[in-house]
């Protein structure tokens, strides 16, 4: 953490003067929104004619979180001569999104993120796989060489620490993250507001989105392994959209015994997937890798173009079962 902040620092001092575009994940969550918004705030205020760019829109219980910065989505973005890029809380650069990336000649300055599976995509890569999200890296970085954080930068790096350790419930709230996030509240960031825009703006869709969930759930290898299935007729029904599945891979996570947790979402161009863990050394980032994705050691997602619920869910499921089985036994 101590180089990625030095890092950080020469990143911010080096861009004065220049056009950046910070890029983050394709349907973007707390910690990509947050360090989004936070960098791009950092660099406004260093001087760096600086934007945020996402293949898809913000979800509208993060909007609050944008403020006093632009954020365009990809099919609005147009081409801008010098302006380069760095990327955000995206595990490989694929996670862009293949159209947004080209505008930038596949061609990224820096990438800054948390995953174990980054494999450093870009010119500068500042990546702390140790780190508990995006935002903290971002955070202790900023507080430790006074890099401008502002009351609306510190709730956006809050964001991100929060949604990313479970509201502090995960092994990677340290008490390093503990006191990370006692500073930003001292500059700003207010923890009951988090959790009730971001926890407790549910729809009526999304608890029936829930429902149909919970009644596709199934376990497998004797209770160590359970999951569920959503599909575009789940959606549909229910008036809900992809942001509304965010959260839902936690409930098979939480029952007793699971240590793998598995959420398939049928699309139309194939399946996507969520892993969840309890155990580091079941390594779901290396089981989502066997599955064309990749996350951290206990949450992960996979991508599996081309395949469907009724063709290839059984394969998945065996995939899955094969690696608990290698990886319990170590």
């Amino acid at each position: 953490m101590q180089a990625a902040g030095l890092a950080l620092k020469e990143l911010v001092q080096s861009l004065r003067g220049r056009k950046v575009a910070v890029l983050g994940h394709m349907r973007p969550d707390g910690d990509c929104i947050g360090s989004q918004t936070a960098l791009c705030r950092m660099l406004l205020a260093s001087g760096v004619d600086a934007i945020c760019v996402n293949r898809d829109r913000v979800p509208p219980n993060m909007t609050s979180y944008t403020e006093g910065v632009t954020f365009i989505t990809g099919d609005n973005y147009v081409i801008d001569a010098g302006r380069e890029a760095i990327s955000v809380d995206c595990a490989d650069a694929s996670r862009i999104g293949t159209e947004l990336l080209a505008k930038f000649s596949n061609q990224l300055l820096a990438n800054i993120d948390h995953h174990a599976s980054n494999p450093g995509y870009a010119k500068i890569n500042i990546v702390v796989k140790e780190a508990a999200a995006t935002c903290h890296i971002l955070a202790q970085g900023a507080l430790q060489y006074g890099l401008p954080i502002d009351a609306l930068t510190a709730k956006c790096l809050h964001l991100g620490i929060v949604t990313d350790t479970g509201r502090f419930s995960y092994s990677s709230a340290t008490a390093s993250v503990f006191e990370i996030a006692a500073e930003l509240i001292k500059r700003g960031a207010k923890p009951a507001e988090a959790n009730y825009l971001i926890f407790e703006q549910e729809s009526r869709g999304k608890l029936e989105l829930t429902k149909r969930f919970l009644n596709t759930l199934q376990f497998h290898e004797g209770g160590k392994i359970c999951s569920g299935e959503i599909t575009q007729a789940d959606y549909a029904d229910t008036q809900t959209t992809k942001e509304d599945k965010e959260g839902l891979v936690e409930f098979p996570r939480s029952v007793a015994g699971v240590d793998i947790a598995v959420l398939m979402e049928e699309g139309k161009d194939g399946i996507r997937g969520s892993l969840r863990g309890r155990d580091p050394k079941l390594r779901l980032d290396l089981l989502a890798g066997k599955l064309n994705g990749g996350g951290h050691m206990l949450a992960a997602g996979f991508n599996m173009l081309g395949c469907t619920l009724k063709t290839d869910r059984e394969k998945i499921l065996q995939i899955v079962a094969a690696h608990y089985r290698e990886f319990s036994a170590q």
